[in-house]
């Protein structure tokens, strides 16, 4: 019974961005991540400022992402983006779509790399009228 109860452990950290201090990055997924969210995430703190419907949003896929598996979903919308190579990855690109209006939403980013080991991130805006 005690070996059931952690029989999955590994599993456990798997949907993270990231695995548990101490461990090794398993099946490449340490290779993939995003940065340099334009606009910048929305804080109440830091940037409350609010974005328009159609504005242009952007990030770089760190240069172990597999280009052609980045996804970009909007309010259960995927996003088309267009993907450029970058001097250390890829430039992802794309708008918010018309129909995210008054209201918060996360842009979520999912892809993969080595081994097809899936990551996700992502981050929040506050979209105007």
């Amino acid at each position: 019974m005690v070996l059931s109860a952690f029989g999955n452990i590994g599993e456990v950290w798997a949907g993270y961005d990231s695995p548990p201090p101490g461990s090794s990055s398993a099946g490449g997924c340490g290779v993939v991540s995003f940065s340099t969210f334009m606009p910048k995430p929305y804080s109440q703190a830091d940037n409350n400022t609010e974005v328009a419907p159609q504005s242009a949003f952007s990030f770089v896929a760190s240069k172990g992402t597999f280009p052609k598996t980045i996804t970009v979903m909007i309010k259960d919308e995927n996003v088309p983006v267009t993907v450029t190579p970058h001097f250390d990855g890829f430039l992802v690109s794309g708008k918010i779509p018309a129909s995210a209006k008054d209201t918060f939403i996360r842009v979520a980013i999912t892809a993969k790399g080595p081994n097809l080991c899936e990551r996700g991130d992502g981050w929040l805006l506050k979209v105007g009228k």
